[in-house]
């Protein structure tokens, strides 16, 4: 048998793969075509403390090898979350972490709490660094004392898992995964998409109702994979790998670099059960390479040629 188990914090993963937060609901519109108990966990989509329409269309836009979104945190506000979404929540039996994004400090506190009196959740993902919202978003991504602020503030709120999501439009971001893990983070998710934009060259206007958005997707897996292995040779708590990861070997490119657990994406938009079959492929592959723990693959990248 394979040992599959990993650990984020006091949250033990059955496998390394989540879903990655805005690409897959909130789990419960997904439940007749994939079955999302064979998933380490769920990561939900991002819940602000009101509901937000997000921003105008167009806000979805597909690139060479990628995907540009500028959803602007649209989503049903954390009251709703628990009256309709939690209920189902509660009942799979697999991890569920829900991702909470804020236009101040306040918010974030404000979102954590009401959710810290309800069953059924096993941790936290906290977005500082959306890319495609006028307020918070990379405000809050982009400083790194703020950044380490919230974590802070929020630590002492809960005792669950609290995992940051930090964004890579930075120059070092070691250094702010070296303060949220001094704040008392748990965990960090890297990556979030980066910056980018696209241009209709018949009207001249950008593709995108803000101009910019968020790029995703395959395009940006060498990417953020250099910032993963950045990140784990900075701190020393779990790693959660994120960008372009649409197989079994990409994930398993990012569990060398250092990442503990991955989370899947954009993949999910073209087949939901992406991530099961990434899971199903990284025991296969532990199988075949005679590895019985995946932990022993976290970080094991051999740097001579």
């Amino acid at each position: 048998m394979i040992n599959t188990e990993v650990t984020i914090g006091s949250l033990k993963l059955k496998n390394p793969v989540l879903t990655a937060s805005g690409t897959f609901g909130y789990g419960d519109e997904v439940k007749e075509l994939v079955d999302v108990t064979r998933l380490g966990g769920i990561i939900t989509k991002s819940l602000s403390l009101k509901p937000r329409d997000g921003n105008s269309p167009n806000r979805i836009v597909e690139t060479a090898s990628g995907l540009l979104n500028s959803i602007g945190l649209a989503n049903i506000g954390v009251h709703a979350f628990i009256k309709e979404k939690l209920p189902y929540l509660r009942n799979l039996e697999t991890t569920i972490i829900v991702n909470i994004a804020a236009s101040t400090i306040e918010e974030y506190c404000d979102v954590l709490s009401i959710l810290e009196t309800e069953t059924g959740i096993d941790g936290y993902e906290i977005n500082v660094s959306c890319p495609n919202v006028k307020e918070g978003g990379l405000t809050f991504g982009t400083n790194c004392a703020m950044t380490e602020e919230i974590t802070r503030r929020l630590r002492l709120l809960t005792k669950k898992t609290l995992i940051l999501k930090l964004t890579p439009n930075v120059t070092r971001i070691a250094e702010f995964a070296r303060a949220v893990e001094r704040a008392g983070a748990d965990g960090v998710s890297v990556v979030n998409t980066f910056i980018g934009m696209a241009i209709d060259i018949r009207t001249r206007k950008p593709r995108l109702s803000t101009i910019t958005g968020g790029l995703s997707g395959p395009a940006i897996k060498p990417l953020a994979l250099a910032k993963v292995y950045e990140v784990a040779q900075a701190v020393k708590i779990p790693v959660i790998g994120i960008g372009g990861i649409m197989t079994w070997e990409d994930a398993i490119e990012f569990l060398l670099a250092g990442a503990t657990a991955i989370q899947v994406g954009t993949a999910n938009f073209i087949t939901p059960s992406a991530g099961v079959k990434i899971a199903e492929g990284i025991q296969r592959f532990c199988e075949e390479a005679n590895v019985r723990d995946v932990r022993e693959l976290v970080g094991a990248m051999r740097s001579e040629r």
